[in-house]
């Protein structure tokens, strides 16, 4: 039951969970897609992020970098800011589905800047039953994370950052599962993203333009466990975010700015079983056995795919964004997220606003459907408030 349940908590997160079993004939073109525990941690917690195709890597800093990536505090302006966010999540689907997340930031100095942020996903009311379709409890499913991050600024252009997560995972309620009867408990886990940034003024023609870069590995750490059964351990999902942005300053009210991040799992792809005639379980077929450790599972998610270099190139998601500023006041953004049919095949357009007044900013987020898809994420809103806690007095 406890394996099941993740699977089913994978699916309603993030669409990607449907795996079976597969031909050698067409190896690298059937639905193979990377599950992990607490997916959630890939949500994008912000609505301007959201707006642009959850791209976020190497966008100007803001209270939500600590998701993205740490590294771009040692550039941000404001001295103390906050930012809340609140996600009614796949209400396509489940009504009583939310994500909610605080995020905020204090520069120490001009070059060093800590921050801290709480995300708390809620799964609603679940009905648990036994093996013969009785009722055992109502439960309500929950997951969060507490992260703290520390950013440096290492030249004029060019900065660093680390960030400490605790994660705490509740699915079960402690319910027993139903092949074992092994008890469940909450699972725990630690993790640290490592990430650099990189910006620097640039001139098109006449007009002046800021580059920036940035690379994040995230959520490397322990797996999860939910039972005192090592089998049902799991990944975090471990990621490997890379991308770039350019800001053009059409005159001095207009801005644009134009985003693109590639996206990469470091988690071992799911192997093909074919059977094995001597014993009475099954042997890998094609790809790697993906029961490694952590650091083994990190470097094989390079070179594991069953349909090889292939399948690893569909492995890649990608996220374009754009957004446009005037009198740095008043935001219109737009992009697109695309994922490999093969991997998940989430494809989405965003689209959304932004205000900035002197101590409130507040953002919003949509999600657009796909022309001929059922989407779960469809409808999708997501909404920011932001707070300029340095300016309450002005």
């Amino acid at each position: 039951m406890l394996k099941n349940l993740l699977l089913i908590t994978f699916i309603v997160i993030s669409f990607a969970g449907r795996v079976y079993s597969q031909s050698s004939t067409s190896i690298g073109q059937e639905l193979n897609a990377i599950t992990t525990g607490v997916p959630f941690l890939t949500i994008a917690p912000d609505a301007r992020s959201g707006a642009m195709g959850d791209v976020g890597v190497a966008s100007s800093p803001d209270a939500n970098s600590i998701h993205w990536n740490a590294a771009k505090y040692a550039f941000i302006e404001e001295d103390i800011s906050l930012n809340l966010s609140y996600i009614p999540w796949l209400r396509n689907l489940v009504k009583d589905i939310n994500f909610q997340n605080m995020s905020g930031s204090y520069r120490l100095n001009k070059n060093q800047t800590i921050a801290a942020s709480l995300m708390y996903f809620s799964l609603g009311n679940i009905t648990f039953t036994n093996i013969s379709g009785q009722k055992i409890m109502d439960f309500k499913p929950n997951e969060f994370s507490f992260d703290l991050a520390y950013a440096l600024k290492l030249s004029q252009n060019f900065s660093g950052g680390i960030t400490f997560r605790y994660i705490h995972s509740n699915l079960t309620g402690r319910v027993p599962t139903a092949d074992s009867g092994t008890p469940t408990k909450p699972g725990n886990a630690v993790a640290g993203d490592l990430s650099f940034f990189y910006t620097k003024e640039m001139q098109l023609e006449n007009k002046t333009g800021r580059f920036n870069l940035g690379v994040n590995i995230s959520n490397l750490g322990s797996k999860i466990s939910y039972s005192n059964d090592s089998y049902y351990d799991d990944f975090l999902p471990a990621n490997l975010r890379i991308g770039a942005a350019y800001k053009l300053e059409l005159d001095e009210y207009n801005s644009i700015t134009a985003l693109f991040d590639i996206n990469k799992l470091l988690v071992p792809t799911p192997p093909f079983y074919g059977p094995d005639t001597t014993t009475t379980g099954e042997l890998v077929e094609h790809g790697l056995p993906d029961d490694v450790s952590t650091p083994v599972g990190i470097f094989q998610s390079f070179y594991d795919a069953p349909g090889g270099f292939k399948e690893e190139m569909h492995e890649l998601m990608y996220s374009v964004g754009l957004e446009y500023w005037y009198v740095n006041q008043f935001a219109i953004r737009a992009g697109y997220f695309d994922e490999h049919g093969t991997k998940g095949n989430r494809k989405f357009f965003t689209m959304g606003i932004g205000v900035k007044l002197n101590v409130l900013s507040f953002d919003f987020a949509y999600v657009v459907p796909t022309a001929g898809r059922q989407n779960p994420l469809a409808n999708t809103l997501r909404f920011t408030l932001g707070i300029n806690i340095a300016n309450l007095g002005e």
